[in-house]
């Protein structure tokens, strides 16, 4: 697993960064991955069906990206780039950047939590009717989604770190 991430990281970040960010996305994925397989066991609940957890994911990701963007480049060339390219259009850019950045945790987390209630609530319900050979095939699927929305999460992240690392220096104002 850690080495498909790496490849990762190095297809969204770059290999000069990837070495910087590849901590923050095995974490994340791992950390994503292992609560939510833990809800495919019978009689457990995965901490990744709870707003709270997820939230704070979510809120985490918002947080390291913004950080690393204005350590990077700058609070000025950081805010700047909120702006847009278009001087003229620069106030009303800004304020749609600054609401798309501010609801990325949000929507992070509803993505995660609902996602993954969603699956939890149809294993159940196969689980209900047939204790044998049903879900079996469900926890097959579980698990499926548990990695692809441990990837989906992990790659949102790497994208809005390397948006907002990215040196914006052909957005002349």
């Amino acid at each position: 697993i850690g080495g498909s991430i790496f490849d990762l990281v190095k297809n969204v970040v770059g290999d000069e960064h990837a070495k910087e960010y590849f901590p923050m996305a095995i974490s994340i994925f791992l950390l994503i991955l292992f609560n939510n397989m833990i809800g495919l066991v019978p009689g457990f609940l995965p901490a990744t069906s709870n707003m709270n957890t997820t939230l704070a994911l979510g809120l985490f990701s918002f947080l390291y990206y913004n950080f690393h963007g204005i350590y990077k480049v700058g609070i000025v060339a950081h805010v700047k780039h909120l702006m847009g390219p278009v001087l003229w259009l620069a106030p009303l850019i800004f304020i749609i950047e600054i609401i798309s950045h501010a609801i990325r945790p949000l929507t992070l987390a509803l993505r995660l939590r609902f996602n993954m209630e969603g699956d939890h609530m149809v294993l159940a319900a196969f689980t209900d009717l047939t204790y044998i050979v049903v879900p079996v095939i469900f926890l097959f699927l579980g698990t499926f989604i548990s990695f692809i929305q441990a990837f989906v999460f992990t790659i949102l992240s790497l994208v809005y770190v390397k948006l907002s690392i990215e040196s914006h220096d052909q957005d002349e104002h």
